[in-house]
């Protein structure tokens, strides 16, 4: 499984970057309010980062004017994906840039019939929003397992992205669920290389080490 990182902060994209675990980065247009910047600016300056898939979202709602935002966001970088939501209007602007090889990540993901029709229509990614699923009262993960076996049983080209993410746990049972890759907020992305465990560890080495001189 892959991870990419969720947001549009480029210190904490350059600071994960730096571990070496990271292969893509997502944003959205709430994560670009939160920066105060220009939007293909800052995915620009995100692609001098992360040698990646970047995902920059739609905000059209009719199909052609999906299709005008998508080409046009599409043109910023060969490594931009095209943020589409799932909609009626959504899968007709998928079949369609798709067909021009545009590559699509279909947002708003809530069950695996919206996964299998977004797969249907051309997209390069779906999105099930685990937490919101969650919140929601019902199970997140199983719409990542149920659209992960769909794919591989039809051989459907599209790959499986869990979103909303909300602790390093969800990371797990997504990894454990099949997905093909999930995207994290830093926090989160952060909080999985602690534990404090591996801290008492580090402190008894450093202590012992301290009660010998080095050759």
């Amino acid at each position: 499984m892959r991870i990419f990182i969720d947001t549009a902060n480029t210190a904490d994209i350059r600071r994960a970057a730096a571990m070496g675990v990271v292969a893509g980065v997502t944003t959205n247009p709430s994560l670009l309010a939160k920066e105060g910047v220009e939007y293909k600016g800052r995915v620009l300056e995100i692609a001098e980062v992360v040698d990646g898939p970047i995902s920059a979202e739609c905000i059209s709602m009719s199909a052609d004017d999906l299709v005008a935002e998508g080409r046009r966001i599409a043109a910023w970088h060969p490594n931009v994906v095209v943020k589409v939501p799932m909609t009626e209007a959504g899968l007709n602007a998928i079949s369609r840039l798709s067909a021009e090889g545009i590559k699509v990540n279909t947002t708003l993901i809530f069950s695996a019939n919206q996964a299998l029709l977004a797969a249907l229509a051309g997209a390069t990614y779906v999105s099930p929003f685990i937490g919101r699923l969650d919140d929601a009262g019902e199970d997140g993960m199983e719409v990542v397992r149920d659209a992960v076996q769909i794919f591989e049983t039809y051989h459907l080209p599209c790959q499986v992205l869990a979103a909303s993410i909300r602790s390093p746990r969800h990371v797990t049972l997504a990894a454990l669920a099949g997905a093909h890759v999930a995207t994290l907020p830093p926090d989160v992305l952060f909080q999985m290389v602690k534990h404090p465990l591996t801290d008492l560890g580090i402190q008894r080495f450093l202590a012992d080490a301290a009660k010998y001189t080095p050759v």
